[in-house]
């Protein structure tokens, strides 16, 4: 049976190229979670569970963003005048017809960091970009969840499809190899069937639930990219290194001998 110490060198370059940019590119995706996700809730005055369960199930009590950031984390960036008459427009339904009540109190208080194309935080340069978070905040839709869950469902497959097979030619022990072959796919149930959960049963455990499938996800692909290349390139450059050292260390001996 073929192990990843075994294979030949362009097998060993090709494996190892694929496993680095799996790693690079599940990097860059937390890294957008937290630009997406974490970022903006941490603005508002909320943890990664908090921003979770806004983000799946919604606000509670069918509260608008722009009135928990008023209420909240922003409630120091603008009198209290001005709040009042921003929040009673969105309590009255955020009409177009009144908005320019209220445009001048956003573009002296809010444009200035909720500027347009603003990417980290909800822009509010206009009606319709106000109107978004001006709106009952019910969470994630279910035509959102559907579409984003079968897409990582389908993707995160296959990319854990390749990494496994790859970190199944290790020498590693069964128990092991099984385990980290197996444990993603779990993760991948519990992450994703957490986003439902928390959308719809209990917000409070479940978003917890989406952070710890979240966090055994990464570590099962981080312990197969590392440990298979550690296979493929640390562990033969180490016996190459102990064989020169054990080569250098016998020819003196052997030098003497024949004198």
């Amino acid at each position: 049976m073929f192990t990843l110490r075994s294979l030949p060198i362009a097998f060993r370059a090709l494996f190892s190229s694929f496993l680095i940019l799996i790693g690079v590119g599940y990097l860059m995706a937390l890294s957008f979670m937290y630009l997406v996700v974490i970022k903006p809730h941490q603005q508002m005055g909320e943890g990664l569970v908090a921003g979770i369960s806004d983000q799946y199930h919604g606000l509670p009590k069918g509260k608008t963003l722009i009135e928990a950031a008023l209420m909240g984390p922003m409630a120091d960036k603008i009198s209290v005048t001005d709040r009042t008459r921003v929040l009673t427009w969105v309590h009255d339904g955020a009409k177009a017809e009144t908005y320019p009540q209220v445009k001048p109190i956003f573009a002296t208080n809010c444009i200035s960091c909720h500027m347009e194309g603003a990417q980290s935080i909800p822009p509010l340069a206009s009606f319709e970009a106000v109107q978004k978070v001006a709106k009952a905040d019910t969470g994630t839709s279910i035509t959102d969840l559907a579409k984003v869950s079968h897409i990582h469902l389908f993707g995160i497959s296959i990319i854990f499809l390749l990494t496994g097979a790859i970190f199944a030619l290790s020498t590693a022990p069964v128990w092991i190899r099984v385990s980290l072959v197996v444990i993603p796919y779990l993760t991948i149930l519990m992450d994703i069937g957490s986003w439902w959960f928390t959308k719809y049963l209990d917000p409070a455990f479940f978003s917890y639930v989406v952070v710890a499938g979240g966090a055994c996800m990464g570590l099962a692909l981080a312990a197969q990219i590392l440990i298979a290349l550690w296979e493929m390139w640390i562990e033969p450059l180490e016996k190459a290194i102990s064989v020169y050292r054990t080569r250098a260390d016998t020819r003196p001996t052997a030098t003497m001998h024949r004198v």
